[in-house]
């Protein structure tokens, strides 16, 4: 038991290893993540690595990563969820759950089919499935940041500037349970998420930086903070705090001048209990093997630390520039500035020249072709990088030439016309919805059916009631006159004969009633009984009969029994497919399913998908003629330049105008590098994080070794401590059982289907304070 302790504790520790990798990242990131495409860069050697053990168990394998976007307090403000499922079976269909909205397919053109439930359908062919949505749902973990300054806690926006002591509070609230049967008692258990959260200090505004259990990592110009916390492990294993108490919270203190703070990063998962054998535990006994299999997982996470490093950079990283498809390389706008740079200083020397060409007009002469020769190369290497920065935004683009250039833009213009993007997006969208015809049709024909059946229905219960009330009428009225002609035989025969009924009928049978007086009597009660006032009674009788609570809830009963014959339900069924089969109810049916078509058509191009691809384009249009725009500007210098030549070979006198032309030159080259070096400052952030990058990573290698070396004090001085506080090894056991019980169990966030496996890790991230 204790040495599976040591394994979570120690496993925890092991994971802020990971957190140093994430901590690095934060010093890349810089806008807010808006279209965060993660599927592709998350993956794919150690993810699946980790899944073919659980994926060889089941038909599909389910990665799931969200992205929680937040306020400097910790308060949501959107979550993305990025979705991963591993076919291991290269099935040609994948049945898929999510509650996912704005779905997007990320890396192929998969499409699926949507079913009841939030079920839908994918038409794989065999392949793996990246898609990524956004989800209006409670985590399963609050995140919340609390700041304090020399002891005072104040607000975010109130640290912005200023100096002293600074208390920075990370506190996270495990929301997710399952109620666990322990000892024959009903026990919250939750879901063991391990909680990692970096933070990266600038060195110039923090000093003497303490983290209440984590690491830090200071490479001189900056101070990574790396703290871990197990929010629930506590309640779960039922450890007393004053013993031994797991961290539910990361606090970090510091000295701080001028405050400001970037973005943070916290990655919450449960995946690191998801390894433990549950079977396996059932005493204290394997204490001594502990050490081994945590230096194993030591080495398996170091190895996997790239994979999610590079998704948590990818967060980070991507930009409104990428989103709107003009993909900048630094390197590319490095040489366009040195070469607009040069250029400019060229136009500067070449109007000192003119200056005095009237002096030296035939040296000037002499080197028209080399300055030809220069202007050319200088062209040809702007379109060169222009060509590189279309190529790389995603656009298929032949080589670029002098001739050439202005023709292709001009294509490429129009091709990210908004109107053309249109037609062509309600092209693929009605073609899309038209392949679903048939399945549309079916809906609006078994909507149809219902009504008509309804109807169909309604009729045949209105005739059986009316038969059922004619029969049950007769029976009645057969039950009321036996009873009337009983009352008027008895008084008629009183009055005849001064006996009752009983006493008459009792002399007849004795033969003390003559056949005269007989006749008399059987004559005088039919007349009684054909009377007016019987015949009313009767009838007033059996009206009264009929409205009664009992025979109506007779006739209700046996109607309901009459429509649940076989005959009944058999002649609803035919006059059903009668009617179905009538022309205005099949025109009906085409009517509206068409109708229910162009409505899904509609639906579809008011879509965001669809939208954001209409404001791309458009973007990406003034963005290629803003681009078109700087090279007509140095095409109308070349073209200048090769008339200035020519000139200065033929006419000496014309070293004025030629000086006036040097001059407007430089305006424009003045021009064209302001412009270019606007691109370059546009992207330098990005260039200049690499070495940040490169630093963070080997700060990861050397922080894991550190950790790795440290193990020994860390089992003395920490482990010893936990092992020494445990009063009750087998309820201790049973509690952790469960503990691993129930993070197996929770696989997914945003869904995921009964045959499928899979796991899922939280990234949150808040904004910068500045």
């Amino acid at each position: 038991m204790k040495s599976k302790m040591i394994k979570i504790i120690s496993l925890c520790l092991c994971i802020a290893i990971l957190a140093s990798g994430a901590a690095y990242a934060l010093a890349s990131g810089k806008d807010k993540a808006e279209n965060v495409k993660t599927a592709e860069n998350i993956t794919e050697n150690t993810a699946e690595k980790q899944h073919e053990e659980a994926a060889a168990k089941s038909d599909t394998f389910k990665d799931e990563t969200v992205y929680v976007l937040a306020n400097p307090d910790g308060t949501v403000q959107k979550i993305i969820v990025s979705d991963w499922i591993k076919n291991t079976l290269s099935s040609e269909k994948i049945t898929d759950v999510t509650e996912l909205e704005n779905t997007e397919n990320i890396k192929g053109d998969e499409s699926y089919t949507l079913g009841g439930n939030n079920t839908r359908v994918w038409d794989a062919q065999g392949n793996d499935i990246y898609y990524q949505g956004t989800i209006e749902k409670e985590l399963p973990v609050d995140l919340s940041v609390s700041y304090k300054l020399d002891g005072k806690t104040v607000s975010a926006d109130e640290l912005i500037g200023k100096s002293g002591k600074v208390t920075i509070r990370f506190d996270y609230k495990n929301k997710q349970y399952e109620t666990v049967k322990i000892n024959g008692k009903d026990e919250k258990i939750y879901v063991p998420f391990v909680m990692l959260t970096g933070v990266l200090l600038d060195n110039d505004n923090f000093t003497n930086v303490q983290v209440s259990n984590g690491k830090i990592i200071n490479d001189g110009n900056k101070t990574a903070v790396l703290g871990f916390a197990l929010p629930g492990l506590q309640e779960n294993l039922a450890i007393d705090k004053e013993k031994f108490e797991i961290p539910s919270y990361v606090e970090i203190t510091a000295d701080t001048t001028d405050f400001s703070l970037g973005i943070t990063v916290t990655v919450a998962t449960n995946s690191l209990f998801n390894n433990i054998d549950v079977e396996k535990i059932d005493s204290i006994s394997d204490l001594t093997d502990s050490m081994n299999e945590l230096d194993d997982a030591m080495t398996k996470l170091l190895d996997g630390s790239s994979s999610l490093y590079n998704g948590i950079c990818t967060l980070l990283d991507k930009s409104k520039e990428l989103v709107e498809g003009i993909n900048q390389l630094a390197e590319g706008a490095g040489k366009l500035k040195e070469g607009a740079y040069s250029l400019d200083e060229g136009a500067k020397k070449l109007y000192t020249g003119a200056a005095a060409l009237s002096q030296g007009l035939d040296t000037l002469s002499a080197n028209n072709d080399t300055l030809n020769d220069g202007a050319k190369k200088v062209f040809e290497t702007i379109l060169s990088t222009a060509e590189t920065q279309l190529k790389a935004s995603g656009l298929t683009v032949p080589e670029l030439t002098i001739e050439n250039y202005t023709s292709v833009l001009n294509e490429i213009i129009e091709s990210l016309d908004s109107t053309k993007v249109y037609n062509q997006a309600l092209e693929q969208v009605t073609a899309a919805v038209e392949e679903k015809r048939d399945y549309i049709k079916s809906q609006v024909v078994e909507a149809v059916r219902s009504e008509v059946e309804a109807n169909v229905t309604a009729a045949v219960t209105e005739q059986v009631k009316a038969e059922v009330t004619k029969a049950v009428k007769e029976q009645v009225s057969e039950k009321v006159t036996a009873n009337v002609r009983e009352n008027v035989e008895e008084q008629v025969i009183l009055a005849a004969t001064g006996m009752n009924k009983a006493s008459y009928y009792a002399a007849v049978s004795a033969g003390r009633v003559d056949a005269a007086t007989q006749k008399a009597v059987k004559s005088a009660i039919d007349n009684k009984m054909a009377s007016k006032e019987i015949t009313d009674l009767i009838s007033s009788n059996i009206d009264k009969q009929m409205q009664s609570e009992q025979v109506s809830a007779m006739i209700s009963q046996k109607v309901d029994e009459q429509m649940q014959t076989e005959e009944i339900k058999n002649t609803i069924k035919k006059n059903t497919e009668l009617k179905m089969a009538e022309k205005d109810i099949q025109q009906l049916i085409e009517q509206n399913t068409e109708a229910q078509i162009q409505k899904v058509i509609s639906e579809n191009m008011a879509s965001e998908e669809v939208q954001s691809k209409l404001a791309a384009a458009s973007e990406g249009a003034k963005s290629v003629i803003a681009l078109k725009t700087s090279l007509d500007d140095y095409n109308s210098f070349y073209l200048g330049l090769m008339k200035y030549t020519a000139g200065v070979a033929q006419a000496a006198s014309g070293a004025s105008d030629l000086k006036n032309g040097a001059n407007e030159l430089q305006n424009g080259t003045g021009t064209l590098y302001k412009g270019v070096c606007s691109l370059y400052d546009g992207i330098l952030t990005m260039k200049n994080g690499l070495p940040a990058l490169v630093d963070g990573i080997t700060q990861l290698k050397d922080g894991a070794m550190q950790l790795s070396d440290g193990l020994s004090r860390f089992y003395e001085e920490g482990i010893q401590k936990l092992i020494d506080t445990v009063d009750d090894a087998e309820n201790l056991i049973e509690r952790l059982k469960a503990t691993v019980t129930v993070s197996k169990n929770y696989k997914s966030f945003a869904g995921i289907s009964e045959n499928a496996d899979g796991n899922v890790k939280f990234i949150y991230r808040t904004d910068e304070i500045k």
